[in-house]
C-alpha cells in the first residue's frame, strides 16, 4: 500500500488520508483481516502527526471499515461499498460510445472535472 499526501494540497492531510486509506482499501490493497500499519509508523513515513493518523483511522472505524484495538493495531473488516459507482461508471461509457467519444475524451472529461 502507497500512500502519498500533499501538504499545499486544499484538503486537509487527514481528508487526504482518509480517501488513501479507502481507496487502497476499496481496491483490495489491504484486504478485509489485514492490518494497517501502527498509526506511529504510518505518521513517520508521511511525515505528519501521530494525532492526524488516528483521526483518520477514528473515522474509518466510525465508517465501519476498520477495528480499533489498543495493542493490536486497526484490522480491516470491509469493503467501502463501491457498487454505486461501478454503476456510473458504466453509465458514463454507455453515454459516451452513445455521444461518439473515446476514452481519451471521457478521461479529459472526469480530469477536468476532477479539477473543480
Amino acid at each position: 500500500m502507497i500512500l502519498t499526501i500533499d501538504p499545499r494540497a486544499p484538503r486537509t492531510l487527514h481528508e487526504q488520508l482518509v480517501t488513501g486509506l479507502r481507496g487502497a482499501i476499496a481496491r483490495g490493497e489491504v484486504g478485509v483481516g489485514e492490518r494497517l500499519p501502527a498509526a506511529r509508523d504510518l505518521a513517520e513515513s508521511l511525515d505528519v502527526n501521530v494525532h492526524t493518523v488516528l483521526k483518520a483511522y477514528a473515522e474509518l472505524r466510525d465508517a465501519g471499515l476498520i477495528h480499533l484495538r489498543r495493542g493490536r493495531g486497526a484490522v480491516v473488516v470491509a469493503a467501502p461499498e463501491t457498487a454505486a459507482v461501478t454503476r456510473a461508471v458504466h453509465d458514463l461509457l454507455d453515454a459516451g460510445r452513445r455521444a461518439g467519444l473515446t476514452l481519451d475524451d471521457l478521461h479529459r472529461h472526469l480530469d477536468e472535472g476532477a479539477e473543480r
